[in-house]
């Protein structure tokens, strides 16, 4: 095999080449730039792309590589979903309300990315405001999956997830109420974190649902994944949500061995709640197989229905996300996408005994599944019923016709992460989902590290 390219070297083997003076950041963030010049008008990724600021960065951490500064993101270009603020540049959530939206200091995730030497390349396509699902009538398009540019990336963190795949950027950043860092890592064939809630600060990220929100990485493979996570996570006394976290490295716990680790086995959300297609089965069965053959101890396990997480989510949600916006929904009602109406409106009718209804149950699913985690070390299941749909068959209430299984997490406040564990008939990615107990990133993160080495799906990329 011959050595990967610039824009799909891993962060880890870009940090490597970096460290030892075979590629300067210079020469890879223009390498990247040129791709996205090249392919990005097929993609549309990004909102807004910052070449001279990128250039400048890169400049930067050339000169602090040859004084002797030493980081695993020093020099490595990444993007940002459209929802983290970025001093100076604008920050739009994909909304004609926020077109001419200057933040004046970054994000925190931002802010600890940079101050490692990252190169910001620029602002990733969301969907409007982090809920609305793609739509076409926006200053904006919505994203395309480069493993097909007529299907969906799954939203919706939809430009992380495109970027990324395409080798448009070494690593972003996304976020996820109900699945959105991991949908687009299951369709664009990529690794997402949901990171444990309270791990990483939210802290200048426009929120959706406060009390289902989190911020976390997306990169080709849950090494990177885990290299961004230990500069992201970490107490911040500012974000009132923030927990001090154990302090781990993740990235260093990868290769710990995983012979012995318990899995369970959520088969009733996919064979039975929300049956999965054929393909995806055929994925799952091959995927234990390869936990097996790691040594894993692999049974089934029995949650609580799937109808009842997506039922408190969708509460949640709805009525979070209609208080955030029925200021701007009385008075700008027409600048919000078709989608987002549809999807949000419906908040004004939930009652203040249906949203505690809500979130009391959550508590009891919350204890239910920390009950389930007494037994098994990771639970695993499939994030989606097949590979990406066709773009154009998205429909605004999709996640009220039908239970997504990313909810899980979410409504659980455990961490999940999303790995490409096949491909369908046609080429296109499978993804498999990896949860844990509270706090236990570094585990599921390890889990899907060596899985992905076990299964070898890393080395199969989008023909562009």
């Amino acid at each position: 095999m011959t050595a990967p390219t610039p824009p799909f070297l891993t962060i880890a083997e870009a940090a490597g080449l970096i460290a030892a003076r075979k590629l300067g950041p210079v020469e890879l963030t223009r390498a990247l730039l040129a791709r996205i010049a090249a392919i990005d008008p097929a993609l549309n990724a990004f909102i807004t792309v910052t070449e001279r600021p990128a250039l400048a960065a890169a400049r930067a951490a050339d000169r602090a590589l040859a004084a002797g500064t030493r980081h695993k993101l020093l020099g490595i270009p990444l993007a940002f979903k459209d929802i983290y603020d970025t001093a100076g540049i604008r920050t739009t959530a994909q909304s004609k309300l926020l077109a001419d939206n200057i933040p004046t200091r970054d994000a925190e995730t931002v802010h600890r990315l940079r101050a490692a030497g990252a190169v910001m390349l620029g602002k990733l396509t969301t969907h409007e405001f982090a809920i609305g699902g793609p739509a076409f009538d926006l200053p904006w398009p919505p994203a395309r999956n480069p493993w097909d540019t007529r299907r969906f990336t799954g939203g919706s963190s939809s430009g992380s997830g495109a970027a990324v795949a395409a080798g448009l950027a070494l690593g972003a950043l996304g976020s996820d109420t109900a699945g959105s860092i991991r949908l687009p890592a299951a369709y664009c064939g990529i690794a997402g974190l949901k990171p444990t809630a309270g791990l990483v600060s939210r802290r200048g990220v426009i929120p959706l649902a406060p009390s289902l929100d989190t911020a976390g990485p997306m990169a080709w493979t849950a090494e990177d994944c885990a290299i961004l996570l230990d500069t992201m996570a970490g107490y911040d006394p500012a974000d009132p949500a923030s927990v001090a976290g154990p302090r781990v490295s993740y990235a260093q716990g990868l290769a710990a061995p995983i012979k012995g680790l318990r899995v369970g086995v959520l088969r009733r959300f996919f064979e039975r709640d929300a049956p999965v297609a054929p393909e995806t089965q055929r994925m799952m069965a091959d995927a234990l197989r390869v936990l097996r053959d790691l040594g894993c101890r692999v049974e089934d396990a029995e949650p609580p229905p799937l109808i009842d997480f997506n039922a408190v989510g969708r509460v949640i949600i709805s009525a979070e996300a209609y208080a955030l916006h029925e200021g701007r929904l009385k008075t700008r009602l027409a600048d919000y996408s078709r989608a987002f109406r549809v999807r949000v409106l419906g908040g004004a009718l939930i009652s203040a005994a249906d949203y505690l209804a809500a979130q009391r149950h959550r508590t009891d699913l919350i204890a239910s599944m920390a009950g389930l985690f007494r037994h098994f070390d990771v639970l695993v299941a499939a994030p989606t019923a097949g590979p990406a749909p066709l773009l154009a068959e998205q429909r605004p209430d999709d996640g009220f016709a039908r239970p997504i299984a990313t909810t899980v997490a979410n409504v659980a406040a455990v961490p999940s992460l999303v790995v490409c564990g096949g491909f369908s008939a046609g080429g296109l990615p499978l993804g498999i989902e990896f949860l844990g107990p509270a706090w236990g990133d570094a585990t599921v993160l390890r889990v899907g590290h060596q899985f992905e080495q076990a299964a070898g799906t890393r080395s199969r990329r989008p023909e562009m």
